[in-house]
């Protein structure tokens, strides 16, 4: 008897499915699952009915894909490829069946659940606008494995089906439709006879356009093969990312054939399941799971948002607020320093909420409050005032005057530590830090600060505000720097040492995009703002024991070259992009890449030996979703250990050798 599956038959000979996993809250393709699906249809197969629709038992969910912590069983890439194609062979058993057969997606369809669901003969989507729809395995270093590359592009078409693919981005039901991912659009009170109209009318399947057909023959398919790769090349590099590549070779080899796409879909599946990309996209990806869980479950919610300061960060992390559903006011001195935040907050409504309505809902919630009333209502107020600790401290002083009872204080400071910041308050065990990251909108992490002796509810507080606003927390004990300006410091310290030795910019920037990084270092420091690397260069210079090396930034900084919004740092900016000189030949460092990379990956190990977080995953998560660090590459601490650490341990010793101490190995790594 199927634990996962319940099936019954109508009066009318019909077939409904239903996938509801035992006990869990969303549905995943488990091997138990697939396994019980095979025997279900034994009986299906040995007695057809008049049609078969599946649909799922989870409210507003269909399935999640396939279960990833099962991932980490596979053996080798034969192993793997075998499983594949059992996989597959379920599911073709699907498309099979002497009957016609309809799957009804209510929710989150992505993975292996899309993929069975190009198995039926027809999709009916719902109608929510929500993003639905997707084939994501890209982005754990995969591709999907369950017969989707051939069936993405046998539906949609060559274009829209390796877009799918290739980007890893969801689609609402509207563009599934559209793309004739999907047949049918129905909600929840008409969905049971939409799905019975397609069985009793069997209207033609859904085929690719006649372009995409043609594009689809194999003459002209390494033409497209190029434009793909070069559409890809773009944003990834195959050795650090493989996986599209292999999409795209599975393509121009099998043009999506039913009689060899599948089978070679498996067995590059089951290549790209060995590398490293994919390995450590997958532990990013359980390590995603770790931040979400810190912290225990509270019953205060936040509603209304205080936050004080509308600067960049400031109001920016005021219309973030107001974008995920809370209520906020944003006070400042006058309303002339409140007002660009408003636009800027009006700008991001307009990219993120389509729907009219929606959006001017959204903007409503967002006040500005040049008096500061909004204290008094807020559950939350969050301190964004310029780095001073008087001005600070002052506006602590006030504030608690105004806050109702219950009401947490915070502060997103990016360098002061909690302790000297606290000294002011009634209840400094309830002060808490939540520093985010500019820009507010694209960077996933928040700092959650705490001391010694901090409340753990406060804490809890913290860590349940900032999952509710769609952001990672980690949990960082009180000290300068705290994690990601402390382990960006030396390595944009780094970067301003080799510029001012003369090595080209452009070359620095490309030695540790070269690494993996997203940004180069030195337009990191443009964007940042020289001003702000060198203030924060002298915290941790203060604070900690690490030497920084000689920038020559303070000219520049007096001079007014601030980086990119003074318009010149030490690239000339127009229209927010740096305008990067050609490389010159000669002058680049041999040791380059060590010498911008292991100074990060040092700081990171000496957070982790002096207890700034709890553990080795907790700070290779928050680096990566902090600064960028190379995901495929599992962050510092995984890096090291796959080197190896006394390789790395090694170089750190030549370094410090060959160009100061500011190398030298801290003596945490020898707890690694």
């Amino acid at each position: 008897m199927a634990k996962n599956w319940k099936l019954e038959t109508d009066e009318a000979g019909i077939a409904w499915l239903c996938l509801d996993k035992a006990d869990a809250k969303a549905n995943v393709l488990a091997s138990t699952v697939i396994m019980e699906l095979a025997s279900i249809l034994d009986s299906l197969e040995a007695s057809p009915p008049a049609g078969l629709i599946m649909y799922s038992g989870k409210p507003g969910s269909f399935i999640m894909g396939a279960d990833i912590s099962e991932f980490g069983d596979f053996g080798s890439a034969d192993e793997v490829a075998r499983l594949g194609k059992l996989g597959q062979g379920v599911f073709l058993r699907i498309k099979a069946l002497p009957c016609p057969t309809v799957v009804v997606v209510n929710g989150v369809c992505l993975g292996g659940g899309l993929e069975i669901s190009m198995m039926f003969d027809y999709r009916v989507g719902p109608t929510s606008d929500s993003k639905i729809f997707g084939l994501p395995e890209v982005k754990l270093g995969l591709h999907p494995g369950f017969g989707g590359t051939v069936r993405a592009v046998q539906i949609c078409g060559v274009r829209a089906g390796m877009q799918l693919m290739l980007t890893g981005n969801p689609v609402s039901s509207k563009k599934a439709l559209a793309m004739g991912l999907i047949d049918r659009i129905a909600g929840e009170d008409d969905w049971r006879a939409v799905a019975l109209d397609l069985v009793a009318k069997k209207p033609p399947l859904a085929k690719a356009p006649l372009v995409d057909r043609i594009m689809n023959l194999a003459p002209l398919r390494p033409l497209v093969k190029n434009m793909l790769i070069k559409q890809v090349s773009g944003k990834a590099r195959k050795d650090h990312y493989p996986s599209p590549y292999a999409m795209i070779d599975l393509w121009a080899k099998h043009g999506a054939s039913s009689k060899t796409g599948y089978d070679a879909e498996a067995e590059s599946f089951g290549q790209v399941m060995q590398t490293d990309t994919a390995r450590n996209l997958i532990r990013v990806f359980f390590l995603q799971s770790k931040l979400k869980k810190q912290g225990n479950k509270t019953d205060v919610k936040i509603k209304h948002v205080h936050v004080v300061g509308a600067g960049v960060m400031g109001g920016d992390i005021a219309a973030w607020c107001a974008l995920r559903g809370l209520t906020v006011t944003l006070q400042d001195r006058e309303q002339q320093y409140i007002d660009p935040a408003m636009q800027r907050a009006q700008k991001l409504f307009a990219k993120r909420v389509r729907n009219d309505a929606a959006r001017a809902e959204t903007a409503g919630r967002l006040r500005a409050d040049v008096e500061g009333s909004g204290a008094a209502e807020a559950d939350l107020v969050i301190e964004a005032i310029f780095e001073n600790l008087e001005a600070k401290q002052a506006l602590y002083q006030d504030l608690q005057q105004k806050m109702k009872p219950g009401a947490l204080l915070a502060t997103n400071t990016s360098s002061i530590r909690l302790e000297e910041l606290r000294t002011v308050l009634r209840e400094p065990q309830r002060f808490i830090g939540l520093h985010f990251f500019n820009p507010v909108a694209m960077l996933p992490l928040v700092e959650v600060i705490r001391c010694a002796d901090t409340d753990q509810a406060a804490m809890d507080i913290g860590f349940a505000f900032t999952k509710g606003i769609g952001k990672f927390p980690l949990d960082c004990m009180s000290a300068p720097g705290f994690v990601v300006n402390r382990v960006l410091a030396p390595y944009m310290g780094e970067a301003m040492a080799l510029a001012k030795e003369g090595v080209p910019l452009a070359a620095i920037d490309k030695a540790a995009v070269d690494f993996g990084m997203p940004m180069g270092p030195i337009e990191l420091v443009d964007s940042v703002g020289l001003d702000i690397a060198k203030h924060v260069a002298a915290i941790l210079t203060t604070g900690t024991d690490r030497e920084m090396p000689e920038t020559g930034i303070d000219d520049m900084v007096e001079k007014g070259m601030l980086g990119r919004k003074s318009g010149q740092g030490f690239y000339r900016w127009e229209d927010g992009k740096a305008v990067k000189p050609a490389a010159a030949g000669g002058g680049i460092p041999d040791d380059i890449q060590d010498r911008l990379i292991l100074p990060m990956v040092n700081e990171a190990v000496a957070c982790l030996a002096e207890g700034v977080v709890a553990n080795a995953d907790l700070l290779d998560a928050g680096v990566i979703f902090g600064t960028g660090f190379a995901p495929f590459r599992g962050g510092p601490v995984n890096y090291a250990r796959e080197r190896g650490v006394p390789d790395v341990v090694s170089a750190l010793q030549k370094l410090a050798e060959r160009h100061g101490s500011r190398f030298t190995p801290h003596s945490g790594w020898s707890d690694l």
